[in-house]
């Protein structure tokens, strides 16, 4: 029999119409900025799609050139719900949108099962929408892939690091952090803070706090990962909710990068666009 995790937020976050979804995700793509190089992870935002929907688009955006080489998506966000020791597994077969189901990755499990730091809390994962949030937009780019997906609780960068070097590969395997940053800061201090934080990740420096981000522990072992790995890190869009659709009272930042072998050089001003 085959467990499917089932949509949490599908009607909040976004459409649970699958003709308006597609739509959407459409329209977002489609005024997305294209990025010349072949990413090997992102970092995506994951509010609702009215806030950081445009900011995801443009991490998506990259994937296009080689979408058909990506079979294998490691997937990991923060526990916004369950309180949870290390990295949780889901302990389903599968994860449903209205765009239909994706199969979760037992090759990539089997390669990471020894490690201590992960387990099954399918808890975890029922009500996350950190993970839930990128299925329709890798649904709406890839074709024949699998997902890892993994919910972040208390953890170290290390032991985020240790599974992400287990689960590397080559161009098959696309790496995805899901994490917003600033959250309710007044507008101007929120873009001074994610500045910041942008900058960080940038020269690819560690200790980004949960204060910065809420996927601050998946970010810093993506980062001292990325380091080994000598990959280059590129700002592709850095704004907030008061830039798409929200109050400037108080704002939540969105954040979209790429990690690539290229030397492209990171894009380093106009991080509020």
């Amino acid at each position: 029999m085959v467990t499917v995790r089932h949509p949490a937020v599908a009607g909040l976050f976004y459409s649970a119409d699958a003709q308006q979804l597609t739509e959407s995700i459409k329209q977002l793509l489609r005024v997305a900025q294209a990025h010349k190089s072949i990413p090997k992870a992102l970092i995506v935002p994951h509010a609702g799609y009215i806030y950081s929907g445009a900011v995801a688009a443009s991490a998506y955006a990259t994937l296009y050139p080689f979408a058909q080489r990506i079979r294998h998506v490691i997937l990991l966000g923060p526990a916004h719900r369950v309180a949870v020791r290390g990295l949780a597994l889901p302990g389903v077969d599968a994860f449903a949108t209205p765009l239909g189901t994706v199969t979760v990755d037992t090759v990539s499990i089997g390669k990471v099962a020894h490690l201590p730091q992960l387990a099954i809390n399918a808890r975890a994962h029922v009500l996350e929408h950190s993970l839930e949030v990128q299925l329709p937009f890798l649904q709406s780019i890839l074709t024949d892939f699998s997902i890892l997906p993994l919910v972040v609780g208390m953890a170290s960068a290390e032991e985020v690091a240790a599974v992400l070097d287990c689960l590397w590969g080559g161009e098959e395997t696309l790496i995805i952090i899901s994490s917003d940053l600033s959250h309710y800061l007044p507008y101007g201090l929120a873009q001074r803070e994610d500045n910041e934080t942008a900058l960080s990740i940038l020269q690819l420096r560690q200790f980004i706090d949960h204060k910065q981000a809420c996927g601050a522990t998946p970010i810093n072992g993506l980062i001292a990962t990325v380091r080994k790995h000598q990959l280059t890190p590129h700002l592709l869009d850095l704004r907030n909710s008061g830039d798409t659709a929200g109050s400037r009272d108080q704002v939540v930042g969105y954040g979209a990068f790429a990690f690539t072998l290229s030397n492209l050089s990171s894009k380093s001003a106009g991080y509020a666009g």
